[in-house]
C-alpha cells in the first residue's frame, strides 16, 4: 500500500496502523510548526465573519425577543470550539483517514445521516427542504459531513490505485457510484446547492488525482448536460420547487413574484447597490431590519457589501483567493498524494462554496442555499469547516522542505 509513489518518496515505507513515515534517503521532511500565513488568513476570514455576524443579527435578534448580541455570542462561542478542534486536529496525523475501517465508518454514517433527514423522529424540514437532522438540541445539515466523506473516500481511492489510474473500474466508476447515491439522496432533500458542490469536489479531486482526459471529459460534459436539463425541466415546471427559483433568477424584479418568490433576491441586490463604492459604514445597514431575510446566514455577504461596500467586497473576496492559493500551497507540498489530494479537496470546498454563495447573493446563479464559510450563521457548519482546516494545518506540519 504505497500512496507516496507519485510524489517521489522512496517506496520503502514503516507502516504501521495506517500511518507512515518516509524512509530515508529521499526527499527532506519538515515537521513542526504549522502553515502560518494559512493560519493567518483563516484568522482574518474568521474574524471579520465574526464582526459581520454581530452586525447582521443583531435586529433579528430583537425581532425574536432576544439579546441584540445572541448571535454573535453563540458564533463566537462556535468559533473558539471550533478553533480548539482545530488545533487537535492538527495534531492528529492525517493518515488516520486512509484507514479502510475509518472510511467505512464515515461512508456509514454520511449515508445514515441523509437518509435521516428524509424521514423519520429525527428529520427536521424548512421552507419545503429536508436539508436537517436534529438529535435534541443539535440540529445540523447532513450534507456539511457528506462534503468531508467525498474528500476522504476519493482521495484515499486515488491514492490506493494511483499506478492503476488507466482502469476505468477502479477509479471512476466508483467515484460515479458514490456521487449517484449522494445526489439522489440530496435530490430528495430539495438540496440542490450541496449536490453541486459535493459533485464539484469530486470532480476537482478526480482530475488533481489523475484521471485520464479520456473519462474524465465524457463524464463532465454528462454532467454538465445533466445539470442543464434538470434546469430547464424544472422552469418548465413551474409550481415545483427548484422552478421558483429559476423563476424568480430570472425574474428578480417582477412585481407579480414578489411576495413569494423574489423579494429575498430583491432585498439583496438592493442591499449591495446600497453600498456604493465605499458602504454605509459598519453596522449602518438598512436591509438588515428585517427586510432581508436570512441576512445572518445565506446572505450576509450583501450585508457586508452595504455596509463596506464595493472595495471592502472586494477585500473580502481577494482574502479567500489568497486563502485557496495558500490552501494549494500546502497540497503541492504534502508528503504524499493522500496528502496532497486532502488539502486539494479540503481547499476547494471552501472555494467553491464562497464563489457560489456569492454568485447567488449577486443573483448570478439561482438561489439554492448556500452559506458563505465562516460568515454565515451556523455552529455545526462552522466547526465543521474549522476542524477540516485542522486537517490541511496537520499536512502542512508534514511538508517537504524545497531544495
Amino acid at each position: 500500500m504505497d500512496y507516496t509513489r507519485s510524489q517521489g518518496l522512496p517506496k520503502k515505507q514503516i507502516q504501521k496502523k495506517g500511518i507512515i513515515k518516509p524512509s530515508a534517503p529521499g526527499p527532506r521532511l519538515k515537521k513542526g510548526p504549522v502553515d502560518v500565513p494559512f493560519v493567518i488568513i483563516l484568522l482574518v476570514l474568521l474574524v471579520i465573519g465574526i464582526i459581520m455576524m454581530f452586525s447582521a443579527g443583531y435586529a433579528w435578534a430583537i425581532e425574536e425577543d432576544l439579546p441584540g448580541n445572541y448571535y454573535f455570542v453563540r458564533q463566537l462561542r462556535f468559533a473558539l470550539f471550533g478553533l480548539f478542534l482545530a488545533f487537535i486536529a492538527s495534531h492528529v496525523d492525517y493518515h488516520i483517514f486512509y484507514n479502510k475501517y475509518v472510511i467505512a465508518g464515515i461512508s456509514i454514517v454520511t449515508l445514515l445521516l441523509l437518509i435521516l433527514c428524509l424521514a423519520g423522529p429525527f428529520a427536521s424540514p424548512h421552507n419545503e427542504s429536508y436539508r436537517w437532522v436534529k438529535f435534541g438540541p443539535l440540529e445540523f445539515q447532513p450534507s456539511e459531513v457528506a462534503k468531508f466523506a467525498v474528500v476522504v473516500t476519493f482521495s484515499a481511492l486515488f491514492t490506493k490505485f494511483a499506478d492503476k489510474l488507466d482502469k476505468f473500474g477502479l477509479t471512476v466508476i466508483p467515484c460515479v457510484f458514490i456521487l449517484g447515491i449522494i445526489a439522489a439522496l440530496l435530490m430528495q432533500e430539495s438540496h440542490l446547492s450541496a449536490t453541486i458542490i459535493i459533485g464539484l469536489i469530486g470532480a476537482v479531486i478526480m482530475f488533481v488525482g489523475g484521471t485520464k482526459l479520456k473519462y474524465y471529459i465524457p463524464i463532465a460534459i454528462a454532467g454538465v448536460l445533466g445539470l442543464a436539463g434538470f434546469l430547464v425541466y424544472s422552469y418548465k415546471v413551474t409550481d415545483s420547487y427548484f422552478g421558483d427559483r429559476i423563476h424568480a433568477w430570472l425574474n428578480p424584479f417582477d412585481p407579480e413574484l414578489a411576495e413569494k418568490l423574489t423579494w429575498q433576491i430583491t432585498q439583496s441586490l438592493i442591499a449591495i447597490g446600497s453600498g456604493g463604492w465605499f458602504g454605509l459604514g459598519l453596522g449602518n445597514s438598512r436591509q438588515k431590519f428585517l427586510y432581508l431575510p436570512e441576512s445572518k446566514n445565506d446572505f450576509v455577504f450583501a450585508i457586508l457589501c452595504e455596509e463596506l461596500g464595493f472595495f471592502g467586497a472586494l477585500v473580502v473576496i481577494a482574502i479567500f483567493m489568497f486563502f485557496i492559493v495558500r490552501g494549494f500551497h500546502i497540497a503541492a507540498h504534502a508528503p504524499d498524494k493522500f496528502g496532497m489530494l486532502m488539502a486539494v479537496g479540503l481547499t476547494a470546498q471552501i472555494g467553491i462554496q464562497a464563489l457560489l454563495n456569492i454568485a447567488v447573493v449577486t443573483n448570478t446563479i439561482p438561489n439554492t442555499g448556500i452559506s458563505l464559510p465562516f460568515f454565515s450563521y451556523g455552529g455545526t457548519a462552522l466547526v465543521m469547516q474549522l476542524v477540516q482546516m485542522g486537517i490541511i494545518l496537520n499536512i502542512s506540519r508534514q511538508s517537504i522542505i524545497d531544495s
